[in-house]
C-alpha cells in the first residue's frame, strides 16, 4: 500500500523507516529515493545485514546470505526473500542517519 507507514500496513520506505526507528532509534526519511543518501554504498561482497538495498522505486534491507526482508506489492505484506532486483545498491546506513 502506498504511503503506509505501519505497522498494521507497509510500503517499502515506511517498512524500512519502522524498523530502523524501532531496531536502533534512527530516523530515516520517508521516501525510498531519499533513503538511498543516509550512508554510503558498499559492495555486494562487503554487504551486511541490516544494510538497506536500494533501486529506483524500492528499498529493502539485506538479512544476509543473498536475501532481504521487504514490504513488496499491495497485498502481499514484509516477506523475506532472495534479492530479485538487477544490480542493486547496497547502502550502509551512517550512524547519523537524519
Amino acid at each position: 500500500m502506498h504511503g503506509a507507514t505501519g505497522p498494521n500496513a507497509f510500503d517499502c520506505s515506511g517498512f524500512t523507516t519502522y524498523v530502523y526507528k524501532k531496531a536502533i532509534g534512527k530516523k530515516m526519511p520517508r521516501t525510498s529515493s531519499a533513503q538511498k543518501n543516509v550512508g554510503h554504498r558498499v559492495s555486494r561482497a562487503n554487504a551486511k545485514p541490516g544494510d538497506l538495498i536500494w533501486t529506483p522505486g524500492h528499498v529493502a534491507i539485506y538479512i544476509g546470505n543473498g536475501k532481504q526482508i521487504d514490504a513488496g506489492r499491495p497485498g502481499v505484506g514484509v516477506v523475506k526473500r532472495k534479492i530479485w532486483q538487477d544490480n542493486p545498491t547496497f547502502i550502509r546506513v551512517s550512524s547519523k542517519a537524519v
